[in-house]
């Protein structure tokens, strides 16, 4: 009985000192921090999910006349709701202005900072004002 039990002390102990994954993580290191871009755009896609709420976004016209299509990247659904954001905070045909980080491989990608909405409201965004 006492080596049972030490055998169990033993198997519990080592359960306890193997090392835990570390949580998968990207980061925002895809995005250049050092610059800024602000647009004025038209929401297509606001997608409140996890692990990242993404906003899908037309620019109104690039230097060759062209609507080009963005993408914009938000941290969680969990974090963006402590700061007052809902699935509904962006729909479909909503006219804003946002800015953020851009892509560092010049994908028509951000990592966004800040959202003006069609009301003139500034939304808060993790890094923004």
């Amino acid at each position: 009985m006492k080596s049972a039990f030490l055998t169990f002390l033993a198997v519990s102990a080592s359960f306890l000192l193997m090392p835990h994954p570390a949580e998968a993580h990207h980061g925002w290191g895809e995005f250049d921090s050092n610059h800024e871009l602000t647009f004025e755009g038209i929401v297509t896609d606001f997608h409140f999910t996890n692990p990242h709420c993404v906003l899908e976004f037309n620019v109104m016209k690039d230097d060759k006349g062209q609507v080009r299509k963005w993408q914009g990247e938000f941290s969680s659904p969990a974090q963006l709701s402590r700061k007052g954001w809902t699935a509904a905070s962006l729909q479909t045909g909503d006219k804003i202005t946002i800015s953020g980080n851009p892509a560092r491989d010049n994908a028509p990608a951000m990592h966004v900072t800040r959202v003006r909405l069609p009301n003139g409201e500034d939304v808060k965004v993790e890094g923004g004002r």
